[in-house]
């Protein structure tokens, strides 16, 4: 095996398919892991094949710094030449949905509406900046840690910016193309839906919803046949996951999700009404995320500034009478208000209501220099749900996460000034 490619000193071989190797390598000048995907020699000296596989490189290559998203895999680096051709991207060790595909495997039902939620995110991420993936598939996902996933692959994307080098037929797999993919019409996001939804009906199942024998056949069940339902594969399985299944792999464009809005939406709802009927923690990934980016407060935050927020944050439930902060008490944190109604009080008088995506508490870290003191009483009036942030990990943020932080602080308290100045020229 060689041991330098480039800079990149190689450690092992992790994967081997008939096009490319993967290979764990060390970055000496960053002083991280990497993985390295390099194109197999005898594929670059073939003439036809060496030509598609070059172009399929340079694809991804011209994607090298753009797709910054939590749940994408990050590319460094590429070369790609007429003799050698190689990625370098974000290393990620714990192996694809693959291994979760398939009968005896399945993850916790909860737990696969999750991953497929963060997936809409990070493809919808993707689209924004023009690019469709047009190969969305269980190995195309890498998994990072307990619950979180990375989108990877992105060679055969169609970009909406770099048509003249992304239009390339023929690629991707024939089990999750949709009917508009099999049959080379134009394409847009819609058919990363129908591939996520064929990938979701697997993950649900651990079985396909059209197989067959040669891609001919595969191609006429795709196109003509009704697929099963993920129920009649499973049994148990809650109706809303039927009717997702359905919508994101239906044949028509018109039926199908029109947006990754749309179909994240309704994985949100199907865990926030319960109707998953399964044990799960009071506050799911995907319900937290939901809640955040309905938050006029959250509204200019990225998708990685929600999930970064979502990584420091702490939820909890509190019954009516909970006392949540205390008047002349120290406390470095403030919070937010998903649900429910609270009361602001001082010296039992009430001072204010707080409903629905309010934030309160933030003075404690605004002014921490003069003092971390409530000046109020905060309590619950119905059962409520409470987002906590502590100041020390609002300080540990990225810069960008934090100035949007403050830049919320300063409406907020812009907002209670103006109520302020109604209230006294109202006597």
């Amino acid at each position: 095996m060689l041991k330098k490619l480039g800079k990149y000193e190689l450690i092992k071989k992790i994967g081997e398919g008939s096009s490319s190797t993967v290979y764990l390598a060390h970055d000496p000048f960053a002083q991280r892991d990497v993985a390295i995907k390099v194109a197999t020699p005898e594929i670059l000296q073939d003439p036809e094949k060496g030509k598609l596989y070059t172009h399929l490189f340079l694809n991804e290559a011209s994607l090298v710094g753009k797709l910054n998203h939590p749940h994408i895999v990050q590319i460094f680096d590429a070369v790609v030449t007429e003799k050698l051709c190689y990625i370098v991207m974000e290393y990620v060790p714990d192996g694809t949905l693959e291994q979760h595909a398939r009968p005896g495997q399945l993850l916790p039902v909860d737990h696969v509406v999750e991953l497929t939620f963060k997936c809409t995110r990070a493809l919808d991420f993707a689209q924004r900046l023009g690019i469709t993936h047009r190969d969305i598939k269980p190995a195309n996902i890498l998994i990072s840690g307990r619950s979180d996933i990375k989108i990877s692959d992105f060679g055969a994307a169609i970009t909406s910016t770099r048509s003249d080098r992304t239009q390339v037929s023929g690629i991707g797999s024939p089990a999750y193309m949709s009917p508009q993919q099999v049959m080379e019409e134009p394409l847009d996001q819609r058919t990363d839906i129908y591939s996520l939804g064929v990938v979701l009906f697997q993950l649900l199942t651990g079985d396909l919803p059209f197989k067959a024998d040669n891609n001919w056949k595969m191609v006429h069940q795709i196109v003509h046949d009704p697929a099963p339902t993920p129920s009649s594969k499973r049994a148990g399985l809650p109706p809303v996951l039927d009717e997702i299944v359905a919508r994101a792999t239906a044949k028509s464009l018109g039926q199908r999700y029109p947006t990754w809005e749309a179909f994240g939406q309704d994985l949100a709802n199907a865990v926030r009404s319960r109707q998953l009927k399964i044990a799960q923690p009071d506050f799911a990934e995907t319900e937290k995320f939901a809640t955040l980016r309905k938050m006029p407060f959250f509204a200019d935050f990225s998708d990685a500034e929600i999930w970064e927020v979502l990584s420091f944050s702490t939820w909890e439930r509190v019954m009516p009478g909970t006392a949540i902060m205390r008047d002349g008490e120290p406390g470095d944190f403030f919070c937010f208000l998903a649900d429910g109604e609270l009361r602001v009080s001082k010296g039992g008088k009430v001072l204010n209501l707080l409903t629905n995506g309010d934030c309160f508490g933030e003075m404690a870290v605004i002014n921490a220099r003069h003092g971390k003191i409530r000046g109020a009483d905060v309590s619950a009036m119905t059962r409520a749900d409470i987002i906590t942030v502590r100041g020390e990990a609002l300080q540990q943020a990225s810069a960008a996460c934090r100035m949007h932080f403050y830049q919320g602080f300063m409406e907020v308290l812009a907002s209670r000034l103006a109520f302020a100045n109604q209230r006294m020229t109202a006597f």
